[in-house]
Protein backbone atom coordinates (compact mmCIF):
# COMPACT_ATOMS: atom_id res chain seq x y z
CA UNK A 1 0.00 0.00 0.00
CA UNK A 2 1.40 3.07 -1.35
CA UNK A 3 1.65 5.66 1.62
CA UNK A 4 0.89 9.25 0.68
CA UNK A 5 3.47 12.33 1.37
CA UNK A 6 2.45 14.98 3.87
CA UNK A 7 1.15 18.18 2.28
CA UNK A 8 3.86 20.06 3.64
CA UNK A 9 6.40 17.47 1.69
CA UNK A 10 4.58 18.10 -1.38
CA UNK A 11 4.93 21.68 -1.50
CA UNK A 12 8.16 21.31 -0.61
CA UNK A 13 8.92 19.49 -3.66
CA UNK A 14 6.35 21.36 -6.17
CA UNK A 15 9.01 24.38 -4.72
CA UNK A 16 11.69 22.39 -5.99
CA UNK A 17 10.87 20.83 -8.99
CA UNK A 18 9.29 24.88 -9.97
CA UNK A 19 12.91 26.28 -9.31
CA UNK A 20 14.66 23.66 -11.85
CA UNK A 21 12.10 24.48 -14.23
CA UNK A 22 12.12 27.89 -14.44
CA UNK A 23 8.54 29.95 -13.84
CA UNK A 24 5.48 28.87 -16.31
CA UNK A 25 5.64 30.93 -19.76
CA UNK A 26 2.59 32.38 -18.50
CA UNK A 27 3.57 33.42 -15.19
CA UNK A 28 7.44 34.34 -16.05
CA UNK A 29 6.67 37.70 -16.04
CA UNK A 30 8.19 40.01 -19.04
CA UNK A 31 11.48 39.64 -20.41
CA UNK A 32 13.27 43.11 -20.14
CA UNK A 33 15.31 44.38 -23.07
CA UNK A 34 17.45 47.71 -23.02
CA UNK A 35 18.68 49.40 -26.19
CA UNK A 36 20.95 52.34 -26.55
CA UNK A 37 19.64 55.71 -28.20
CA UNK A 38 20.65 54.46 -31.72
CA UNK A 39 18.50 53.45 -34.64
CA UNK A 40 20.82 50.42 -35.16
CA UNK A 41 20.03 48.95 -31.47
CA UNK A 42 16.07 50.00 -31.78
CA UNK A 43 15.98 47.68 -34.31
CA UNK A 44 18.11 44.69 -32.97
CA UNK A 45 15.91 45.43 -29.46
CA UNK A 46 12.73 44.49 -31.85
CA UNK A 47 14.46 41.53 -33.46
CA UNK A 48 15.54 39.99 -29.78
CA UNK A 49 11.95 41.03 -28.72
CA UNK A 50 10.12 39.15 -31.82
CA UNK A 51 12.02 35.78 -31.18
CA UNK A 52 11.39 35.99 -27.87
CA UNK A 53 7.60 36.65 -27.88
CA UNK A 54 8.37 33.37 -30.86
CA UNK A 55 9.34 31.68 -27.37
CA UNK A 56 5.99 32.08 -25.45
CA UNK A 57 7.45 35.07 -23.31
CA UNK A 58 5.97 38.73 -23.14
CA UNK A 59 8.33 41.36 -23.44
CA UNK A 60 8.99 44.90 -22.26
CA UNK A 61 11.74 47.15 -24.57
CA UNK A 62 13.26 49.94 -22.96
CA UNK A 63 14.59 51.99 -25.95
CA UNK A 64 17.22 54.71 -26.04
CA UNK A 65 18.84 54.72 -22.36
CA UNK A 66 20.77 58.10 -22.43
CA UNK A 67 24.08 57.29 -21.88
CA UNK A 68 24.26 53.60 -23.28
CA UNK A 69 26.88 51.09 -21.54
CA UNK A 70 27.17 53.45 -18.76
CA UNK A 71 23.80 53.44 -17.52
CA UNK A 72 22.53 49.71 -18.58
CA UNK A 73 25.35 47.98 -17.20
CA UNK A 74 24.75 49.48 -13.58
CA UNK A 75 20.80 48.40 -14.71
CA UNK A 76 21.95 44.95 -15.55
CA UNK A 77 23.69 44.37 -12.78
CA UNK A 78 20.58 45.86 -10.06
CA UNK A 79 18.14 43.19 -12.08
CA UNK A 80 16.29 46.20 -13.89
CA UNK A 81 17.40 44.84 -17.19
CA UNK A 82 17.55 40.99 -18.52
CA UNK A 83 19.36 41.65 -21.33
CA UNK A 84 20.46 44.20 -24.31
CA UNK A 85 22.62 43.99 -27.15
CA UNK A 86 26.59 45.20 -26.74
CA UNK A 87 29.33 45.42 -28.78
CA UNK A 88 32.36 42.57 -27.71
CA UNK A 89 34.95 45.78 -27.90
CA UNK A 90 32.77 48.26 -25.50
CA UNK A 91 32.35 45.42 -22.99
CA UNK A 92 35.84 44.45 -22.96
CA UNK A 93 37.38 48.43 -22.61
CA UNK A 94 34.21 50.32 -20.74
CA UNK A 95 32.99 47.50 -18.53
CA UNK A 96 36.01 44.99 -17.86
CA UNK A 97 38.55 47.98 -18.41
CA UNK A 98 40.98 46.11 -20.67
CA UNK A 99 43.21 47.52 -23.64
CA UNK A 100 42.07 46.11 -26.58
CA UNK A 101 45.10 47.42 -28.85
CA UNK A 102 46.39 44.10 -30.10
CA UNK A 103 44.23 42.08 -28.50
CA UNK A 104 43.17 39.31 -31.18
CA UNK A 105 38.78 39.13 -31.42
CA UNK A 106 38.48 35.31 -30.20
CA UNK A 107 40.82 36.15 -26.94
CA UNK A 108 38.17 39.10 -26.40
CA UNK A 109 35.66 36.46 -27.02
CA UNK A 110 36.43 34.69 -24.33
CA UNK A 111 37.76 37.23 -21.79
CA UNK A 112 33.78 38.44 -22.44
CA UNK A 113 32.20 35.15 -21.32
CA UNK A 114 34.65 34.43 -18.37
CA UNK A 115 34.74 37.92 -16.99
CA UNK A 116 31.20 38.72 -17.27
CA UNK A 117 30.26 35.44 -15.65
CA UNK A 118 32.99 35.52 -12.66
CA UNK A 119 31.92 39.44 -11.77
CA UNK A 120 28.27 40.03 -12.74
CA UNK A 121 26.90 36.51 -13.65
CA UNK A 122 25.92 37.45 -17.27
CA UNK A 123 26.50 35.98 -20.62
CA UNK A 124 27.52 36.66 -23.65
CA UNK A 125 25.20 34.88 -26.50
CA UNK A 126 25.39 34.75 -30.67
CA UNK A 127 27.60 37.26 -31.89
CA UNK A 128 24.73 38.30 -34.91
CA UNK A 129 27.77 38.79 -37.84
CA UNK A 130 27.95 42.38 -37.97
CA UNK A 131 31.06 44.59 -37.05
CA UNK A 132 29.76 48.54 -36.31
CA UNK A 133 33.30 50.01 -36.33
CA UNK A 134 35.23 53.12 -37.21
CA UNK A 135 35.82 52.96 -41.29
CA UNK A 136 37.07 54.88 -43.69
CA UNK A 137 34.93 55.78 -47.06
CA UNK A 138 36.57 56.87 -50.17
CA UNK A 139 33.98 58.00 -53.42
CA UNK A 140 33.74 55.78 -55.98
CA UNK A 141 35.46 57.51 -58.33
CA UNK A 142 38.30 58.37 -56.27
CA UNK A 143 39.37 55.76 -54.79
CA UNK A 144 38.88 54.06 -58.76
CA UNK A 145 41.26 57.32 -60.08
CA UNK A 146 43.91 56.55 -57.29
CA UNK A 147 44.01 52.48 -56.75
CA UNK A 148 42.19 52.92 -53.34
CA UNK A 149 41.19 49.39 -51.45
CA UNK A 150 43.23 49.92 -47.72
CA UNK A 151 44.03 52.64 -45.70
CA UNK A 152 47.80 52.81 -46.47
CA UNK A 153 46.76 53.25 -50.22
CA UNK A 154 44.98 56.44 -49.16
CA UNK A 155 47.91 57.43 -47.20
CA UNK A 156 50.12 57.57 -50.42
CA UNK A 157 47.15 59.75 -52.20
CA UNK A 158 45.84 61.79 -49.79
CA UNK A 159 48.12 64.68 -51.16
CA UNK A 160 45.42 64.89 -53.97
CA UNK A 161 42.42 64.36 -51.91
CA UNK A 162 39.93 66.46 -49.57
CA UNK A 163 39.17 65.19 -46.31
CA UNK A 164 35.70 65.82 -44.30
CA UNK A 165 34.35 64.83 -41.14
CA UNK A 166 32.40 66.03 -38.29
CA UNK A 167 34.58 68.06 -35.99
CA UNK A 168 34.27 65.38 -32.17
CA UNK A 169 36.26 62.89 -35.16
CA UNK A 170 38.76 65.54 -36.37
CA UNK A 171 39.44 67.26 -33.48
CA UNK A 172 39.76 64.29 -31.13
CA UNK A 173 43.61 62.79 -30.80
CA UNK A 174 42.32 58.88 -31.50
CA UNK A 175 40.23 59.99 -34.15
CA UNK A 176 41.52 62.03 -37.41
CA UNK A 177 44.84 62.19 -36.08
CA UNK A 178 45.80 58.98 -35.01
CA UNK A 179 44.03 57.86 -38.91
CA UNK A 180 46.75 60.26 -40.68
CA UNK A 181 49.67 59.49 -38.31
CA UNK A 182 49.26 55.59 -38.40
CA UNK A 183 48.66 55.67 -41.95
CA UNK A 184 51.11 58.82 -42.94
CA UNK A 185 48.16 60.42 -44.13
CA UNK A 186 48.15 64.44 -45.34
CA UNK A 187 45.12 65.67 -47.23
CA UNK A 188 45.26 68.71 -49.34
CA UNK A 189 42.52 70.15 -47.55
CA UNK A 190 40.61 69.06 -44.35
CA UNK A 191 36.88 70.49 -43.61
CA UNK A 192 34.80 69.80 -41.12
CA UNK A 193 31.18 68.75 -41.89
CA UNK A 194 28.09 68.36 -40.10
CA UNK A 195 27.80 64.55 -39.66
CA UNK A 196 24.29 64.63 -41.24
CA UNK A 197 25.70 65.81 -44.25
CA UNK A 198 28.96 64.15 -45.03
CA UNK A 199 27.72 61.70 -47.70
CA UNK A 200 25.82 64.30 -49.31
CA UNK A 201 29.34 65.75 -49.51
CA UNK A 202 30.74 63.18 -51.09
CA UNK A 203 28.14 62.65 -53.88
CA UNK A 204 28.60 66.08 -54.67
CA UNK A 205 32.28 65.94 -54.85
CA UNK A 206 33.31 69.14 -52.33
CA UNK A 207 35.19 66.06 -50.37
CA UNK A 208 36.88 62.96 -51.12
CA UNK A 209 37.03 61.55 -47.87
CA UNK A 210 35.08 61.14 -44.68
CA UNK A 211 35.44 59.04 -41.50
CA UNK A 212 32.25 56.64 -40.83
CA UNK A 213 30.37 53.41 -39.10
CA UNK A 214 30.56 50.62 -41.00
CA UNK A 215 26.45 49.88 -40.73
CA UNK A 216 25.71 53.73 -41.28
CA UNK A 217 22.20 53.63 -43.13
CA UNK A 218 23.56 55.71 -45.74
CA UNK A 219 26.33 53.05 -46.69
CA UNK A 220 23.60 50.93 -48.11
CA UNK A 221 23.27 53.70 -51.32
CA UNK A 222 26.12 55.81 -51.18
CA UNK A 223 28.60 55.21 -54.37
CA UNK A 224 31.71 54.75 -52.10
CA UNK A 225 34.37 52.88 -50.81
CA UNK A 226 34.85 51.40 -47.20
CA UNK A 227 38.86 50.66 -46.94
CA UNK A 228 40.51 47.89 -45.26
CA UNK A 229 42.35 49.24 -42.36
CA UNK A 230 45.28 46.83 -43.06
CA UNK A 231 47.31 47.82 -40.19
CA UNK A 232 44.42 46.84 -37.81
CA UNK A 233 44.51 50.32 -35.78
CA UNK A 234 40.57 50.25 -35.15
CA UNK A 235 39.15 47.52 -32.86
CA UNK A 236 36.25 45.30 -34.07
CA UNK A 237 32.84 45.86 -32.15
CA UNK A 238 30.89 42.39 -32.71
CA UNK A 239 27.44 42.90 -31.55
CA UNK A 240 25.97 40.12 -29.14
CA UNK A 241 23.42 39.71 -26.19
CA UNK A 242 24.47 40.37 -22.80
CA UNK A 243 21.69 38.32 -20.47
CA UNK A 244 21.66 37.44 -16.55
CA UNK A 245 22.29 33.95 -15.86
CA UNK A 246 19.40 33.91 -13.49
CA UNK A 247 17.44 35.42 -16.57
CA UNK A 248 18.05 32.26 -18.54
CA UNK A 249 17.39 30.23 -15.88
CA UNK A 250 13.96 31.83 -15.01
CA UNK A 251 13.06 31.71 -18.53
CA UNK A 252 13.20 28.45 -20.15
CA UNK A 253 13.86 28.37 -24.04
CA UNK A 254 15.53 32.34 -23.96
CA UNK A 255 18.63 30.84 -24.25
CA UNK A 256 17.86 29.05 -27.47
CA UNK A 257 15.97 32.01 -28.66
CA UNK A 258 19.25 34.77 -28.40
CA UNK A 259 20.86 32.00 -30.56
CA UNK A 260 18.72 32.52 -33.42
CA UNK A 261 20.44 35.84 -33.79
CA UNK A 262 24.04 34.10 -33.85
CA UNK A 263 25.30 35.08 -37.93
CA UNK A 264 22.06 36.60 -39.20
CA UNK A 265 23.79 40.10 -39.96
CA UNK A 266 26.18 41.51 -42.12
CA UNK A 267 27.49 44.76 -42.09
CA UNK A 268 25.73 45.65 -45.48
CA UNK A 269 22.43 44.06 -44.08
CA UNK A 270 22.62 45.62 -41.01
CA UNK A 271 23.11 49.45 -42.74
CA UNK A 272 20.05 48.30 -45.10
CA UNK A 273 18.07 47.95 -42.32
CA UNK A 274 18.86 50.98 -40.60
CA UNK A 275 18.07 53.10 -44.16
CA UNK A 276 14.96 51.77 -43.70
CA UNK A 277 14.09 52.90 -40.58
CA UNK A 278 16.53 56.45 -41.18
CA UNK A 279 15.36 57.20 -44.54
CA UNK A 280 12.65 55.76 -46.15
CA UNK A 281 11.00 55.80 -42.10
CA UNK A 282 9.91 52.37 -41.68
CA UNK A 283 9.27 51.14 -38.24
CA UNK A 284 11.82 49.22 -36.62
CA UNK A 285 9.27 46.05 -35.91
CA UNK A 286 8.13 46.05 -39.30
CA UNK A 287 11.43 45.89 -40.39
CA UNK A 288 12.74 43.75 -37.75
CA UNK A 289 9.52 41.50 -38.56
CA UNK A 290 10.28 41.54 -42.35
CA UNK A 291 14.12 40.77 -41.84
CA UNK A 292 13.10 37.64 -39.71
CA UNK A 293 10.89 36.73 -41.83
CA UNK A 294 13.16 36.39 -45.04
CA UNK A 295 16.14 34.42 -42.85
CA UNK A 296 13.26 31.78 -42.03
CA UNK A 297 12.93 32.67 -38.11
CA UNK A 298 9.78 33.92 -38.22
CA UNK A 299 6.48 33.64 -40.55
CA UNK A 300 5.72 36.27 -42.45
Amino acid sequence: MKKKLPAAAMAVLLLLSAAGCGAPKGEAGPVKIATKPMTEQYILGEMLGLLIEDAGYTVEITKGIGGGTSNIQPAMEKGEFDLYPEYTSTGYVMVLDHDAAGVTDDEIWETLRTEYHDKYRMAWVGQYGFNNTFTVAVRAAAAKEYGIRTCSDLGRASGGLVFGGNPDYIERADGFNLLCETYGMDFKDVRDIDIGLKYAALASGDIDVTNAFTTDAQLAVADVVTLEDDLRLQVNYFCATVVREDALEKYPGLEDALKKMEGILTDQEMAALNYQVEVEERGERDVARAFLASKGLLEE
